[in-house]
């Protein structure tokens, strides 16, 4: 399978998906290094979020591992950085790539949705007062991700 990993690396540095960072860690071809530029209008804009990827053995019949190291307010994200989206848990499939996962990390950030949370406080502060919760998800992405 280290056939496919190289092929999605070789891609990744070629054509670089926008904001996005995806270095393989020199030591282990199934890790990389990922630094995610938050999207513009949202509450993340203008930061920069360290990541790490992990790609199982199983991979690509299992989706990557990922979580978030930057620390982050949002109700997909817990505070040890694991992330709640389905296509990076029930709805990967084979067909999907390193990109697509990252891509979709990031359009999560444009579009919280806390009706399938993993931090329930977080959604609830997000569903009760919208306005406040995104203030302080800006705080914290000035504080803990400044670009």
């Amino acid at each position: 399978m280290s056939v496919r990993i190289n092929r999605e690396i070789a891609s990744l540095q070629r054509d670089p998906p926008p904001g996005i960072s995806a270095v393989p860690d020199p030591n282990n071809i199934r890790y990389f290094h990922v630094e995610l530029a938050g999207p513009s209008g949202s509450p993340y804009e203008g930061g920069k979020f360290k990541l790490e990827l992990f790609l199982p053995e199983s991979y690509p019949m299992d989706p990557p591992k990922c979580r978030f190291i930057t620390r982050i307010y949002h109700p997909n994200v817990d505070r040890f950085g694991r992330i709640c989206l389905d296509t990076i848990k029930k709805a990967w499939t084979p067909a999907l790539q390193i990109r697509v996962a990252l891509l979709s990390i990031q359009a999560l950030l444009a579009a919280p949705n806390p009706d399938d949370p993993l931090d329930n406080n977080v959604a609830d502060h997000w569903k009760k007062d919208e306005a406040g919760a995104m203030q302080i998800a800006r705080e914290w992405t000035l504080k803990y991700a400044r670009a």
